[in-house]
């Protein structure tokens, strides 16, 4: 009966044995489920769906075949739907079970000219894109709220030959535990084998005994017993040694996946952090640090190449505004003074700071704060972009370099955004609507000027460098032209509109235009004002004197920190930069008096 219990075990051991390796092959599943995307028509474009890609867990293999240039894209569904509004494009979706399902989609506006054939190649609104010859394979785990963008060049008809690859589950929880079932089997049937010879052994009776043969000098009976019992002991211990191996030998190289989940993955303890949360109310942020960071490196490649060839027209690709008038301006002058300086420089990147528009529509707007990696003598510059429409790039607005005393205030992480501030805000200390008038007052007046407490001005460097350079042309003047002119100084408020983005600590950074007038007129008939000294003063007005004066103005690029109402902190300059924008002779005295009294004249006289 012993015999039978024993070979019972090897039996059990043999099958869980077997049973374990059949996890591991036999019954051992596919590594990976695969979908083919097929279109019933032949569109530019194809979109597929971030719930088609997540319908499996797991990282997502996308396969693109086809014949000569491809193309891929993601980003935000939202942007891909806004870019193409003006198309017919096919669209893949998750079906009710585990297939995809394609659909042709309308257009939602009216496509106007050019918009057919449009390359979605380079533009702003993708966070990442890859292009391929004959065949594109991209694995992606695309986070919630992303789609994918399939196509050649807007205006090939989009690759037909698509499919994505899913990876399945292969772990075997049970195959671990069958291993150790079958070990401690095989042990047990060795070890009621062995007891089952011994018990036989004992059945066989009484042995007819020889002769008894003298002990040794020195022996006894007992130490022959013992030698014999120490020697069967032995023999027992080497049976059951390599019974003890296999087992081992079997359970090499388990991993996790050989073992069930013993009441679930262990659940990590929260540790509390300060963080910044988004608000139910509010919208997603418009860029990603990455997108910020390509973005602003094909900025300061097209502004470099304009700025080395002074192509006002390259420079207007990723310039508005200020940004772009004063650079206008910079290259009339440098194409006709040697060695005048070059404007403010855009750094490749990455941007230090990155605080877009939370916003779902358009324009959306943006801060950054560069630095230039290969040179830290050059100051970090801060810069305010704008995209007008999902069809534009972003292009900046204002441009400055950073104080080098700049403190930043507190700002949300590009992740989050900050909420663009309505420019007559009343929630701050000073509206961003009324920010340029105020600092211009303090620009004329200083510590006089009825703003002057409201402004940190004992440590803007901008207001000294002003004052300081107005003294020295002052003083200059006066050596030579006390006599016979005078020279006045009058600022004020660009017209171009401000732009505030708030602070996690309910102020905003607001981007301002300031202009300043410098006058200079003679004091009598016979006096002339002259300035063929002045390369830049005669390029601009094409004369070298002037018998009625000279009007020079500067426009001035300026980057604040507005306090919430309420707040102890004081309005504070974060970057600035300045640069010359027109020169105009001075009219005749009867024309300036004429011009004034058709000033006065109501309007349609």
């Amino acid at each position: 009966m012993r015999f039978v219990w024993a070979v019972l075990a090897f039996v059990l051991a043999a099958a869980s044995f077997g049973a374990g390796l059949a996890q591991r092959t036999v019954f051992l599943g596919p590594e990976s489920a695969e979908q083919t995307v097929s279109v019933d028509e032949e569109l530019p474009y194809l979109v597929i769906d971030g719930d088609a890609f997540a319908l499996r867990p797991g990282a997502q293999t996308l396969t693109v075949r086809g014949e000569g240039p491809l193309y891929t894209a993601y980003g935000r569904t939202a942007d891909l739907e806004a870019w193409l509004s003006d198309q017919r494009y096919n669209r893949v979706s998750a079906g009710d079970g585990d297939e995809l399902v394609t659909s042709v989609v309308e257009p939602e506006v009216e496509p106007t000219d050019g918009t057919e054939g449009r390359n979605p190649q380079g533009s702003d609104l993708w966070i990442e894109e890859q292009t391929a010859e004959d065949e594109i394979v991209r694995t992606d785990q695309l986070p919630e709220g992303m789609s994918m963008l399939v196509a050649v060049d807007g205006s090939q008809p989009a690759p037909s030959d698509v499919s994505i690859v899913w990876p399945l589950d292969q772990k075997t929880p049970w195959f671990g535990p069958l291993m150790v079932l079958g070990g401690i089997f095989l042990v047990t049937g060795l070890v009621l084998y062995i007891l089952a010879l011994r018990h036989t052994r004992r059945r066989r009776g009484p042995i007819r005994k020889g002769p008894a043969l003298p002990p040794a000098d020195g022996d006894d009976d007992g130490a022959s017993k013992g030698v014999i019992s120490t020697s069967r002991r032995g023999r027992r211990a080497l049976v059951a040694v390599p019974a003890l191996g296999l087992s081992v030998g079997l359970l090499a190289g388990c991993t996790a996946d050989s073992w069930p989940e013993l009441g679930g993955a262990p659940t990590p303890t929260p540790t509390p952090t300060a963080t910044a949360t988004l608000a139910p109310d509010q919208q997603p942020s418009s860029l990603t640090e990455a997108q910020a960071d390509r973005i602003v490196g094909e900025i300061s490649e097209t502004v470099a190449a304009a700025d080395e060839s002074l192509d006002i027209d390259l420079a207007s690709h990723r310039l508005s505004g200020l940004a772009l008038e004063t650079r206008e301006v910079n290259y009339r002058l440098r194409a006709e003074i040697e060695d005048y300086p070059q404007a403010v420089s855009i750094p490749t990147g990455p941007a230090s700071i990155v605080l877009p528009q939370a916003v779902e529509g358009w324009p959306r707007t943006a801060l950054l704060i560069v630095a230039d990696e290969d040179d830290t003598t050059v100051a970090p510059t801060i810069l305010s972009m704008t995209q007008d429409d999902p069809w534009s790039r972003y292009r900046v607005t204002y441009l400055a370099n950073l104080e080098a005393a700049a403190e930043t205030p507190q700002l949300a992480p590009a992740w989050l955004g900050a909420a663009l501030v309505a420019p007559d805000s009343p929630f701050l200390a000073l509206a961003p609507d009324q920010v340029a008038a105020a600092y211009a007052d303090i620009i004329g007046r200083g510590e006089e000027s009825e703003y002057a407490d409201l402004f940190d001005i004992s440590n803007d460097g901008f207001l000294t460098a002003v004052a300081e350079k107005r003294q020295a042309t002052i003083d200059s003047f006066n050596e030579t032209g006390a006599e016979t002119g005078t020279i006045e100084y009058a600022q004020g408020a660009n017209p171009t509109p401000p732009i505030a983005l708030a602070t996690l600590d309910s102020g905003a950074i607001v981007a301002v235009g300031v202009d300043e007038t410098e006058t200079v007129r003679p004091t009598n008939e016979d006096a002339v004002i002259r300035f063929e000294d002045d390369a830049a003063l005669s390029l601009l007005t094409g004369e070298t004197e002037s018998p009625t004066g000279v009007e020079t103005r500067y426009t001035d690029q300026l980057f604040f920190f507005v306090p919430a109402q309420g707040s102890d902190e004081r309005i504070r300059l974060l970057g600035y930069t300045s640069a010359i924008q027109s020169a105009e002779l001075l009219p005749e005295p009867e024309d300036a008096e004429a011009s004034e009294g058709d000033a006065d004249a109501p309007e349609g006289e």
